[in-house]
């Protein structure tokens, strides 16, 4: 590889790094202003991250389903699209895996939880069909039609969770549990432990290599993102641009239903009814960006965002500052991120001047 290439992946990992420490410190520029310790306040964030192995459980336990629906928006972004309905397919995949969870009671487990797993899986890449061949076929935006679904979705499994597939057992709006065939092990004590970390993580882990493997080393990854980088180019060069766009969406789909999955497979045990988003579908949007689309980035962006959100807890009770500073520090990591060439530009990343001189001079010429 040449000297431009390893200063290329160089500036790819230095911008989210920075960006990190430049939220931490606006954060810190927050807390202060209300009074609150920033050293503290940081202390008890990472307490509430790693303080304890139940906290750490709790960490890698909202980073799981981060690194499902952060690889959901990632491959649509690939293939130059915008999969906001991650959220809808996530709840379709929770449904899925409740009801197969259930009613295959007395199937062996070596069936039953791999099968429960992928109609979580199934349901949400069927849920992305929808919005993929409205976009591939008739030119619908994607963003308006996912938007849409997510609100069926979170109806419709309003509607189940209190008619078909509700207990009948209990009075609240809860699916029947799950067999414990179904049920994903526990690394720590039985499947009711509060030690909840379990081997989802592992199957979040498999997916993301798995996803980086089918994007950067097969032809359908590589029309994927042909289409991305220049639809107009790749239906020159042969490629089936509908095609492209189409199986982007159905993975993206199932990585969003996997993580409904294993939530009910995982967590849950059953699928309980949802008044309004949980949200995972939208943060992995978060994910996906500070990954740079990047798999295997994911991980770590989830990672991230997990400890954030688990460690904010801690910071509100230790320190008395609001755990929304820790979303103040999430929007500036994001704004910093997409704002890319004001963070190479602190950095003096070598190349900067002359991509940014040629983006000018390619817009005078269109003009």
């Amino acid at each position: 590889m040449s000297g431009s290439g390893k200063k290329s992946v160089w500036s790819e990992l230095l911008v989210p790094v920075v960006a990190v420490l430049v939220g931490l410190v606006i954060g810190a520029v927050f807390m202060a202003a209300t009074g609150a310790s920033p050293l503290v306040a940081y202390e008890a964030l990472l307490r509430g991250c790693f303080g304890s192995p139940v906290n750490i459980s709790e960490t890698i336990v909202y980073t799981t389903p981060l690194i499902f629906t952060g690889l959901s928006i990632a491959i649509a972004y690939r293939a130059g699209l915008f999969n906001i309905g991650a959220e809808g397919q996530m709840i379709v995949g929770m449904v899925a895996a409740a009801i197969v969870g259930a009613g295959g009671a007395g199937l062996p487990r070596v069936i039953h939880l791999p099968l429960t797993v992928l109609s979580g899986a199934a349901a949400g890449a069927i849920w992305a069909a929808v919005p993929g061949y409205l976009k591939a076929k008739l030119g619908v935006h994607e963003v308006v039609n996912s938007i849409m679904m997510n609100y069926i979705a979170l109806f419709f499994s309003h509607y189940l969770v209190n008619g078909p597939i509700k207990d009948p057992g209990i009075a609240t709006p809860y699916s029947a549990e799950i067999a414990d065939s179904a049920k994903l092990l526990r690394f720590v004590g039985d499947f009711h432990s509060a030690f909840r970390l379990n081997t989802g993580i592992l199957i979040a882990v498999a997916a993301a290599v798995l996803v980086f493997y089918i994007l950067y080393r097969t032809t359908t990854g590589y029309e994927i993102r042909a289409v991305g980088a220049n639809p107009d180019a790749a239906r020159y060069a042969g490629i089936n641009v509908p095609r492209a766009m189409a199986v982007s969406m159905l993975l993206a789909g199932a990585m969003a239903g996997l993580a409904g999955a294993v939530q009910v497979c995982a967590i849950q045990y059953k699928f309980l009814d949802l008044f309004v988003f949980e949200g995972f579908g939208f943060d992995g949007i978060a994910v996906a960006l500070v990954a740079k689309g990047n798999p295997l980035g994911v991980i770590g962006a989830a990672a991230l965002f997990g400890a954030l959100s688990r460690g904010s807890q801690m910071m509100q009770g230790m320190a008395h500052v609001p755990k929304e500073v820790a979303g103040i520090v999430q929007a500036a990591i994001i704004l910093l991120v997409a704002a890319e060439g004001l963070v190479e530009g602190w950095l003096r990343i070598p190349g900067i001047g002359a991509r940014a001189r040629r983006a000018v001079a390619a817009r005078k010429e269109d003009a």
